[in-house]
């Protein structure tokens, strides 16, 4: 019989899934049992799953069905368990760090006895740090010998994790209400297990990594789980008493509730008001209720909070917390004076604005920083004018980009009284990048974070470590803007899995294509025609759209195309074009072209026609390639420098081994194989339809509709057009099939 079964239970993104699972199944004990339940109307969850249990015997997949509850999938799980231990895992929380399970499963084979529990510790894992110490390490220490908690109540102390303790098969057996019953959740079960064992070992080794969430996620996550606490601590209290636990365990249990429901209190933001106070009713009569005699209220401030929660003493605790908030805010560090008069005078202006009521029908659009009507919320407007027209639009934007507007464009420029108006007014606000700090997100809006490109670099708070990529980026700041977002939209499972890990918040997201490519599939053959013709490029000829990105490693003002443009336009001969497209960071190229076969189209937009003008793509690393591959047409990679480049930005895969065409290192290799045919084989086809596959998953030419339905006419999931699968999907013509007679 194994010793160990580890039990990975219940919903999670699939990022964080896959990182709990990866971790799981690199353990290296081969009599590891491993039982994962999945919720039954989660299909990529499910596929994941079943990827592990083919790849590892050690695995075992539970179906759970649609809608069951969470102590159903526990119990489903804990019953196909074969070890005589269990370790239970959340994968929305929960990994293992490496040999954890050697480790645990050594220190049970080497104890004379087996425990009931045994405790370890665990390390935190913020988005900054995943080593984060649990500060448990002495109190397990002191516990490293047989015990019980009735001689050692301190084990209260130690987080009630189920992941940091291993509860021995027939503890669970000999109390099979512990895991199948309703609101036995993870609070009380930590606990619980510790009340009824009858021996209990700990070791200051670590076996969990606990992910902690941001206020944004916990907030998201809803009241529920801070109410939910009241039902699991009144039962705590009762099998307490029905243990007949000593005095000071059941005093130590008490401290540990009383302080529980006082730190909810002080995270107010995480409850609405109307449900703050109902939070403190509840956790007074608790706290007066579950009292053990002669308990001795903690002296200080603290003692003044328990105090005022066990007399139910609403208006007092608020009136001293108000108190306590004028102190910390007179004691807080400031800017210089004139910075604080600047600020406030700004805050004032946008402050006066907010008390406006907000306009439901008003909708503040935005695409790299104030460039104009661009991207995703370009997309987005223009299905919306057609769905909603009663929803007013207006677009930010610089005031050297007004005169690039399309005729009849609302717009504002930033910092002007109808920009900050607008701002505090409008129900819905949209942009690919994120409004200024100063933006407050109001309780009734909705901000939708279309993004603009499904991310091969690091993005978010994953470019901690590579300082080139950040470049001074204040994280926390970062994050504080993201805490504001209502929706994220997604291109495909890997975006999606990257932006939960790269913008930790409380958003949710929305699979559902990017609005910007609708057009790859909704252009026709005439359209192809007219975008060609604007670009000056003859029948017969063939465009090549050259589009590199930008090199953190180089600044801005030195960049410029790694190849010899006018050489490679003569080495391919007079019927090929090249269409130059620089990043979105430059307006044009760092020095005229003077080639009549080179054309700079940096500044062109939008960027789509130029899609459906060329032929095939040449790029490096830029996000381009993604949306280019909704054309299924040629992408040749040139990635001369990509050692340099992953080693200053940093990315999440290698692109050069899961490429969507042929891969270059040199000019003269790129230029052979644009001219021998290579570009463009079978070999270029299979590895196109590949890369589209995965990363063109969502995007099917309804995307910018899916969203208009679902955010701004609020219509239910299961109304929304279904994705179209791949290979019913039809691209825009090619410039061949366009020209055709």
């Amino acid at each position: 019989m194994p010793t160990l079964s580890v039990i990975v239970s219940g919903p999670a993104p699939l990022g964080r899934l896959r990182a709990c699972l990866d971790s799981v199944t690199a353990q290296t004990p081969p009599d590891l049992d491993i039982v994962v339940t999945v919720p039954g109307t989660d299909g990529p969850a499910r596929a994941l799953a079943a990827h592990h249990e083919l790849r590892d015997p050690r695995v075992t997949v539970v179906p759970v069905a649609p809608g069951a509850p969470a102590a159903t999938a526990r119990a489903a799980a804990a019953h196909a368990a074969t070890g005589d231990h269990l370790q239970f895992l959340h994968p929305a929380t929960d990994r293992l760090p490496d040999g954890a399970a050697a480790t645990l499963t050594a220190r049970l084979r080497a104890l004379p006895a087996p425990p009931d529990v045994l405790l370890f510790d665990h390390h935190h894992a913020h988005w900054w740090d995943d080593t984060v110490p649990s500060g448990s390490t002495d109190l397990l220490a002191a516990a490293a010998g047989p015990t019980t908690l009735a001689a050692r109540p301190a084990l209260l102390d130690t987080a009630p994790l189920l992941g940091n303790r291993l509860i021995s098969a027939r503890l669970l057996a000999e109390h099979p209400e512990l895991i199948g019953t309703e609101g036995h959740d993870e609070l009380y079960l930590s606990y619980a297990v510790l009340l009824l064992a009858r021996r209990i070992t700990a070791t200051t080794a670590v076996g969990l990594i606990r992910h902690k969430d941001r206020p944004s996620q916990r907030r998201a996550a809803g009241p529920e789980q801070h109410f939910a606490a009241f039902g699991q601590y009144e039962r705590l209290h009762q099998l307490a008493h029905a243990a007949a636990a000593p005095t000071a365990l059941r005093a130590r249990l008490y401290d540990l509730m009383v302080g529980d429901y006082l730190t909810t209190l002080a995270r107010r933001d995480e409850l609405p008001p109307a449900l703050l106070t109902e939070y403190f009713r509840r956790a007074a009569r608790h706290t007066a209720r579950f009292r053990p005699e002669g308990h001795q209220r903690p002296g200080g401030l603290d003692g003044v909070r328990h105090a005022l929660l066990g007399h139910g003493a609403h208006l007092a605790y608020r009136l001293l917390r108000i108190a306590n908030d004028k102190r910390r805010a007179a004691q807080a560090g400031a800017a210089t004076r004139a910075e604080k008069v600047s600020a406030a005078r700004a805050r004032h202006r946008y402050r006066r604005r907010l008390r406006r009521s907000i306009d439901e029908d008003l909708a503040v659009f935005s695409a790299y920083w104030g460039r104009g009507v661009h991207c995703n919320p370009a997309a987005i407007a223009a299905e919306l004018a057609e769905l909603a027209p009663d929803i007013r639009q207006v677009w930010i934007a610089d005031p050297d980009r007004v005169p690039l507007l399309p005729p009849g464009t609302d717009h504002v420029v930033p910092g002007t009284p109808r920009y900050w108006d607008v701002l505090a007014r409008a129900k819905y606000l949209v942009n690919n990048v994120n409004f200024p700090n100063s933006v407050v997100k109001r309780p009734g809006t909705i901000h939708l974070q279309t993004h603009h490109g499904t991310p091969l670099k690091r993005m978010g708070v994953d470019q901690r470590d590579h300082p080139a990529a950040a470049q001074g980026l204040n994280l926390e700041a970062l994050l504080e803007r993201v805490d504001r977002w209502d929706y994220s939209l997604s291109a495909n499972s890997h975006s999606t899995e990257t932006w939960q890990r790269a913008y930790p918040a409380g958003y949710r997201s929305l699979d559902y294509g990017y609005p910007r490519n609708d057009i790859h599939y909704r252009a026709t053959a005439a359209d192809v025609r007219t975008a060609r013709a604007k670009l000056g490029i003859e029948p017969g000829h063939r465009a090549l759209l050259y589009a590199p990105t930008h090199r953190d490693y180089q600044t801005r003002s030195r960049w410029a195309p790694r190849l010899d443009l006018p050489r490679l336009a003569d080495d391919l001969g007079d019927d090929t074009v090249l269409l130059v497209r620089g990043h979105y960071f430059h307006d044009r190229l760092p020095a005229p072209v003077r080639h009549d076969r080179v054309l700079d189209v940096t500044g062109y937009d939008p960027v789509e026609e130029l899609a459906l003008a060329s032929d095939a793509l040449i790029t490096d690393y830029s996000s381009i390639m993604f949306d280019y591959a909704n054309l299924d047409r040629p992408i040749v990679l040139h990635t001369d420098d990509w050692e340099t480049y992953t080693a200053t930005r940093g990315v999440y895969f290698d692109i050069t081994a899961e490429p969507p065409g042929h891969v270059t290192r040199s000019q003269d290799e790129l230029t052979g194989i644009l001219r021998d045919g290579t570009w463009c084989d079978e070999a270029a086809a299979k590895q196109r339809h590949d890369f589209r596959l995965r990363f063109c998953e969502y995007d099917d030419g309804r995307a910018a509709e899916r969203v208009v339905r679902r955010v701004f006419l609020g219509e239910g999931e299961e109304s929304l057009p279904p994705v179209l699968p791949l290979e019913r999907r039809t691209p825009a013509p090619t410039p061949e099939e366009a020209t055709r007679p």
